[in-house]
């Protein structure tokens, strides 16, 4: 049964969830953000405290909202595979493999292959690395922050 054009699709079995994560944004990035929206005070407080005050709380939702849309998914389900904005079937996934500690910083910095596709977030250090079989995408692999790597892997059949 297809959904009609403009319609959300119907949760059949293999859109079932199998493993979700949201890469948000660790507590010193969410204090770095309310830091730079308090600074703007300083900027305006020379020509009004009400306008110094009501620039913050302008900023403060700005940067907040930006940094909440910004945050991205990550879905497993029974065909597909989703990071961020980017979707793949299963059927063209290889080895699974993830990382921490030094071995994840290597494979972010000198071990990274310049095709891969990323997902990466500053403020996570794992990583989950994941293959591409796919003859026709150049991509080798996709790299993925992930706060639970082992799960992720282990959805992913890795």
């Amino acid at each position: 049964m297809s959904s009609a054009p403009g319609e959300a699709p119907r949760n059949t079995p293999d859109q079932a969830v199998l493993y979700q994560e949201r890469l948000w944004p660790s507590p010193w990035v969410w204090l770095i953000a309310a830091g730079f929206s308090a600074a703007t005070i300083v900027m305006f407080a020379p020509i009004s405290l009400q306008v110094a005050l009501g620039v913050a709380v302008v900023v403060a939702i700005i940067v907040f909202t930006l940094l909440i849309l910004s945050t991205p998914r990550i879905t497993v389900t029974a065909t597909t595979l989703t990071v961020g904005r980017a979707t793949i079937e299963r059927t063209y996934l290889g080895a699974v493999e993830w990382f921490s500690g030094d071995d994840a910083t290597y494979q972010r910095g000198p071990g990274l292959n310049g095709l891969a596709y990323l997902c990466i977030r500053g403020w996570i250090s794992p990583v989950v690395r994941i293959e591409v079989t796919d003859p026709e995408d150049r991509t080798p692999y996709w790299l993925a922050s992930s706060r639970t790597p082992e799960r992720l892997a282990a959805a992913l059949g890795g």
